[in-house]
């Protein structure tokens, strides 16, 4: 087998285990091995570049934050569906659809009934089956261009199954987020002090619509798709819509399988009145029922109002509420800091789980509804997910309530909450505060961070339950003889773990500052500080008008900064992972000045293929001076890296302007500027 024959092999294989996994659910093969396919093709093309394809399962890997969004035109106009509330609804749209065609009202029509996404609905273009575009529906006539987005969710094939058609043709679909992801992103925004997503569909659009790919790759977002457009004046491909999904599964595209067709409106009602109820058992959220006209030739007759089409309708489910009594109102302290106010409910059934705990957002919300201890209230799940309080019912109060008082100190570690004047959340400002530690030794552990291995939730919780690990410089004491104690842990795992915990000690200072868990600071930011700086101890000692001037850090993050290590605790954390061990500057620090890099403030694109190092390496010489690289060529690019096929970014910079560093050039401003 040829190098050529092995990569497109392996290709398959991928494409065929992705397939099981994100349309089917039916997974063959662990995760592991899975990524062990997947490292096995990125060795392959990376060492022969000749081989490289767009539509490549590798191509999926997101890369740097674009510059922002273009808008580019949809094929056909996206158009919103009206809606129908209850059967007299349903029925009135059935007369309507008749009317139009011209046959009695009592026509048993055949329709197709599709669970409704709550999700972002997106055009997706292929050119000869293989993925070009990925456009929001925008205003239906126009939307932004997320194609980078698109191509990372792995429910979205990059490659039509032999048997799709030639040419260019538009799929339309919708990006949503399945309920584990949008609780662990809810989760995310609660413990950073960010407002909550209400619906997976605000969630979806909010993570489809971030410049950075990356991120987009690590949200979980799926997609299904349920319509194809043809360029004007091509016929159909089909003569239903039933059929019409029987193709978009047999090219390998993601559909929702409980789609129906049914014939009459009453055997609409019974699969609206199925869902209804069995919706809860779905792992998506669905928020009612599109029902289309089935034959495409009827659907031509009818045609379209300026808004919606006459042979579609939305049937929206009834939002659930309930009336429980509030006993308590109880805070929360987040990976953050952030301090949050709950519910504690009687438990009531609502949207078939049980219900005990509900969001109440903040301070203001409470004394906005005036919500009290001991009211009477109503509950609602906002997107049939997050348990909400909409408010009291003021006529059953109890005389002897009193308004809620916010905590001024922490309920876990006593420390003086603090909220800054133009917030609304109240903080712990304590990184070892109890409440804390948990989660954030979490994210401490992660990847992204320290990257220690074989540290879970389950031997988190053990570790600060057992006391053993009080803050994180705790993790530098522990013995495999101390660890070989709890539960569930053999004297194997011990000594593996410590041996990770050992290894963590040399991570750059970039993976530290992520770890640490300052607030509104991510691996971007932390990257860029330790560039800047180069020392821990230059960070720690930094005003905030030296902050501000490293990239990425803006006056909010720099602020941020500084109340961290304005409180005594961090700063004591801090020396305490020192006197571990901890690497607390750059390697090549000693041999600079600490703060900005000689080319901070300039911003560069790479593209093409470089022959002395890779992107990944040229990208971090360009960092490591404090420069900034972007994925896009705008007027605040300072220069345009151009390698070997070098493509359309070189012909942007060309056209705007823009100075072209050929690699020669390249490497000359890297030895000069270099220390």
């Amino acid at each position: 087998m040829t190098i050529a024959e092995k990569i497109e092999a392996l290709r398959a294989t991928i494409r065929h285990h992705e397939e099981l996994y994100y349309l089917h659910d039916a997974p063959e093969i662990s995760d592991a091995e899975f990524d062990r396919l997947m490292r096995e093709l990125i060795d392959l093309e990376t060492r022969h570049p000749e081989f490289q394809d767009p539509t490549s399962p590798t191509a999926r890997v997101g890369g740097r934050p674009a510059e922002g969004f273009t808008t580019v035109d949809h094929a056909a106009p996206m158009l919103s569906l009206d809606n129908a509330y209850g059967e007299a609804d349903l029925r009135e749209f059935h007369a309507r659809v008749c009317r139009g065609l011209e046959k009695p009202e009592d026509t048993a029509l055949a329709y197709v009934a599709e669970l409704k996404i709550d999700g972002l609905s997106i055009a997706l273009t292929y050119e000869d089956g293989r993925f070009v575009r990925g456009a929001t529906r925008g205003d239906g006539v126009h939307g932004e261009d997320v194609t980078s987005n698109i191509r990372v969710i792995k429910a979205v094939p990059l490659k039509l199954r032999p048997g799709a058609p030639l040419g260019r043709i538009e799929l339309r679909g919708e990006v949503y987020l399945p309920r584990a992801a949008f609780a662990a992103m809810n989760e995310e925004r609660e413990q950073a002090g960010e407002p909550l997503f209400a619906n997976p569909r605000n969630a979806a659009a909010g993570a489809a619509r971030t410049l950075d790919s990356a991120a987009v790759a690590k949200r979980g977002l799926r997609a299904f798709t349920y319509q194809v457009v043809l360029p004007q004046g091509e016929g159909p491909l089909a003569e239903t819509h039933a059929e019409t999904l029987e193709q978009l599964a047999a090219w390998g595209c993601p559909v929702e399988r409980h789609w129906k067709r049914c014939v009459g409106v009453d055997e609409l009602l019974a699969y609206v009145q199925h869902w209804h109820d069995a919706r809860h058992e779905l792992p998506f959220e669905t928020d009612g029922v599109v029902i289309k006209l089935d034959e495409l030739r009827l659907r031509d007759l009818l045609g379209t109002t300026a808004k919606f089409p006459r042979w579609a309708t939305a049937y929206k489910f009834p939002a659930e509420q309930a009336r429980t009594r509030l006993l308590r109102i109880e805070v929360n302290v987040g990976r953050t800091g952030a301090v949050t106010p709950f519910a504690v409910l009687e438990p009531i059934r609502l949207s078939g789980t049980t219900v005990q705990l509900a969001t109440l957002h903040n301070e203001q919300e409470i004394a906005r509804k005036d919500i009290r201890a001991g009211d009477l209230v109503l509950v609602e799940k906002a997107g049939d997910i997050i348990p909400k309080v909409l408010g009291p019912i003021l006529e059953e109060r109890p005389p002897d309530t009193q308004p809620f008082v916010m905590p001024t100190t922490c309920p876990f570690c006593g420390s003086t909450l603090v909220k800054p004047e133009d917030e609304v959340v109240w903080r712990c400002e304590n990184a070892s505060c109890p409440a804390r530690l948990r989660r954030g030794l979490l994210h401490f552990v992660s990847r992204r961070a320290m990257d220690i291995e074989g540290l879970g939730e389950s031997l988190a919780d053990q570790l600060v339950g057992s006391g053993l690990v009080n803050d994180y410089a705790d993790l530098y004491a522990l013995t495999a003889e101390k660890l070989a104690e709890l539960e569930r842990m053999g004297k194997k795992s011990a000594a593996n773990l410590v041996e990770q915990i050992d290894r963590s000690r040399t991570r750059e200072l970039w993976r530290l500052l992520n770890g640490l868990g300052i607030r509104h600071v991510g691996e971007g930011g932390a990257r860029a500080l330790g560039t800047a700086f180069g020392r821990m101890a230059a960070i720690r000692e930094a005003a905030v008008e030296a902050l501000e001037t490293v990239p990425d850090v803006g006056q909010v993050v720099a602020r941020s900064v500084r109340a961290f290590f304005d409180e005594p605790r961090n700063a004591a954390l801090v020396d305490r992972l020192a006197a571990a061990g901890v690497r607390m500057e750059d390697e090549a620090a000693a041999d600079r000045p600490a703060g900005p890099g000689p080319l901070t403030g300039k911003t560069y694109v790479i593209t093409g293929t470089l022959d002395a190092m890779s992107r990944e390496a040229a990208t971090e010489a360009l960092q490591a001076l404090g420069a900034k690289v972007s994925g896009s060529v705008s007027k605040k690019t300072t220069g345009v890296i151009a390698g070997r096929d070098a493509g359309s970014k070189l012909e942007k910079a060309r056209a705007a302007g823009v100075p072209v560093l050929d690699e020669a050039s390249f490497l000359t401003l890297i030895m000069k500027s270099s220390p």
